[in-house]
């Protein structure tokens, strides 16, 4: 039974979709572009989850206070509190990533397109070949989920971690180091 799968023009952009399917990715809330500080606050002080984040960013000021600067927008607002508010709306526009879950750091792996090692060089998982298959229970998921979780992992740090930390972790260094320089790649996960 053929499980998830992930494409793109590089190994990278095929994990990174592969990724993206499994668990929300760090990301910042469409709703949340609100640029001046009384736009800010209004969206703020319309959710619980709004004054939670100004109590988080140390805003405090009494409700009469909240009333005024909330029925003026040119209410003259210290630069000290606008850089709260802005905090507390910046920390609440931003949805944090799901952490990388269990199946996918211990699964196996089929990666499909040219692999290189060495001076050999393979399309996987086309016609007759083997997709490359890696045990990603064997790999070190560290520098890659952290990376996710802090919303950096972009698809050439992907890459290069998947091969260093799972890649060389489970089958080895190859000849020469690996090398995707195909223009196509698919990713199972299984």
């Amino acid at each position: 039974m053929a499980g998830p799968t992930g494409r793109g023009r590089s190994l990278g952009a095929a994990l990174g979709d592969l990724l993206r399917v499994q668990v929300t990715p760090r990301h910042r809330l469409s709703s949340y572009q609100a640029k001046h500080w009384h736009a800010q606050l209004s969206q703020l002080t319309g959710t619980h989850r709004g004054y939670e984040a100004l109590e988080e960013a140390d805003l405090d000021v009494t409700v009469k206070t909240l009333i005024n600067w909330l029925s003026d927008p040119e209410y003259n607002v210290r630069r000290s509190y606008r850089d709260l508010i802005h905090t507390a709306y910046e920390n609440v526009a931003i949805v944090p990533a799901e952490p990388i879950p269990d199946h996918v750091k211990d699964g196996q792996y089929e990666i499909s397109g040219y692999v290189k090692t060495g001076s050999d060089r393979r399309e996987r998982g086309a016609r007759d070949a083997a997709p490359l298959r890696i045990d990603g229970s064997r790999g070190d998921w560290d520098a890659i989920e952290e990376l996710w979780m802090a919303g950096e992992l972009t698809d050439d740090e992907f890459e290069d971690h998947f091969i260093e930390d799972v890649i060389e972790q489970d089958i080895g260094a190859g000849t020469d180091g690996w090398d995707f320089d195909g223009s196509s790649y698919s990713v199972e996960l299984r």
